[in-house]
This record gives structure tokens, sequence and C-alpha cells, in this order.
């Protein structure tokens, strides 16, 4: 089986878009259709032709493309089916555990509310690939739009749980505001401070931050690392659990 080819390009204003290709069969699907005339372009760079739209939640800026893509390819779009009222043009829905083929590889759906009830994540576990839109960001996640810290936090688990070789791709050029924030709740970790600098080169550059991996995450996103001690102690909640660190944690970068 060959290898999945991506291109990743930015959307609006600070959108990822992401094609997914297989060369074998000539499938391509995007994730999510943040604008129109971006895919588009992609798309003919790469001279592929749209056929799937793989949906993560009802957001304007992940669904406004659904209807134009749709006409123009006739591309199949598979969403949440918590959402599904929400979702233009959805063909197909999902539910955490469900699996479906896409050019044959097994795709698995995740449930993670939080950011939106129904937001789900697609995982490739063949190609090692996780999807994880609004959820996941690269030293950061989603705000709490439609779900509590304690429901966002076992969204986040479930992501965590993957290998940490998983490649990871999200929704947003977020990682320099996350990465200033992130030093600011675990300043002692040396990881993480050369990660922000790199950070800080890249953006610099015009260059992006994604994709990340699960393991690099789970080592510097504060957001991932509720348990850790020094951060607790940073925070002066030693003895929480860790929903309630998490919801200190996403409380200040709301306010940062």
């Amino acid at each position: 089986m060959a290898a999945l080819e991506l291109d990743l390009f930015l959307c609006r204003t600070d959108n990822f878009g992401v094609l997914i290709h297989d060369p074998e069969s000539g499938l391509t699907a995007s994730i999510d259709a943040p604008e129109e005339a971006p895919i588009l372009e992609a798309l003919e760079r790469r001279g592929w032709t749209l056929t799937h739209i793989l949906t993560t939640h009802h957001h304007g800026d992940h669904v406004a493309a659904n209807d134009a893509l749709k006409a123009r390819f006739g591309a199949i779009i598979i969403g949440p089916f918590n959402e599904a009222a929400k979702i233009p043009g959805l063909d197909k829905t999902v539910r955490h555990g469900e699996r479906f083929e896409f050019a044959g590889r097994n795709v698995e759906v995740i449930e993670t509310p939080g950011h939106t009830a129904g937001h789900i994540c697609f995982h490739f576990p063949q190609d090692k690939l996780l999807f994880a839109a609004d959820t996941l960001f690269a030293l950061g996640c989603g705000r709490l739009f439609e779900g509590t810290p304690a429901t966002m936090w076992q969204s986040l688990s479930r992501l965590m749980a993957l290998p940490d070789d998983t490649t990871v791709y999200f929704g947003h050029e977020y990682t320099l505001s996350n990465a200033r924030f992130a030093v600011t709740v675990d300043p002692d970790n040396a990881e993480l401070k050369a990660r922000a600098a790199e950070i800080e080169e890249i953006r610099c550059d015009g260059g992006f931050t994604a994709p990340t991996t699960i393991g690099l995450e789970k080592r510097t996103n504060p957001f991932l690392r509720a348990a850790d001690p020094g951060i607790r102690a940073h925070l002066g909640l030693r003895d929480a659990d860790d929903a309630a660190v998490f919801a200190e944690i996403r409380k200040r970068k709301d306010n940062f």
C-alpha cells in the first residue's frame, strides 16, 4: 500500500487546510472545508480531484465550502452524527468507535466533545495520522464553546492514549500564542522552552507549525500535562484532580 500524500495550506486567516491523497486509487479527501478558493488552488497545484470531505464539527470556518465543493466535484461528505443537522451537504454520519474505509484503510472515529458538543477527530492508524481539528492544537486545545472542562479533559485523554509517534494535523495556526502562554504555566520545562524558541523562528520566517506528534504534545503542551507535579505546584493545585487542573489552565489561557 502506497503512503498517503498530504498537502497543508492556509485558508481564511489562520485555518489550516489539509488534503489527503491516495496515489493508487486517486481518492482525495479534504479535512473540513474552510474556504473554497485555497482548496481549489491546492487541488489544481497537485493535479488531484476531490472525492471526500471529512468534517470534524459544525463551525462555519470548517464547513463554509461544503456545498460549493460538493456541487463542483460530487464529493462525499462524512461528519459527526451528533451535529448532523448543522453540517451542510452531509452524506454519511459517524459516531465514536465506528470505522469507515478510505482508500483501503480503516479510519477510526474518535468523539472529542468540548469545543463543540459533537466534535470528532479522524484517526488513520495504519498511517499513524490524526486529524484533530479544534480539539488539540500544537501547545493548545480548543476553547470550550459547548462543553465543560471535565468533558474536554476526557476528550484530550482519548487522544493522549494514541501512540506517541502519531502525527497530528490541527485546525488553526495558533501555535505562537499558545507557546507564549505555555511557558507561563510550565516555566521549568526545558523542552518546552526550546520548542517555544523554535516556534518563534518558524513563524518569523513564515513557516507552519503543523504537524506535531502526540508524544511531543504530551511532553510540552500544558493542556495535556494536568498531572505534572511542577505545573500543579506552579498553579497552587497540588491536590486537585486532573480535570480541575486542566480547567484552571484553560481559564488562564482564555484570559491570556
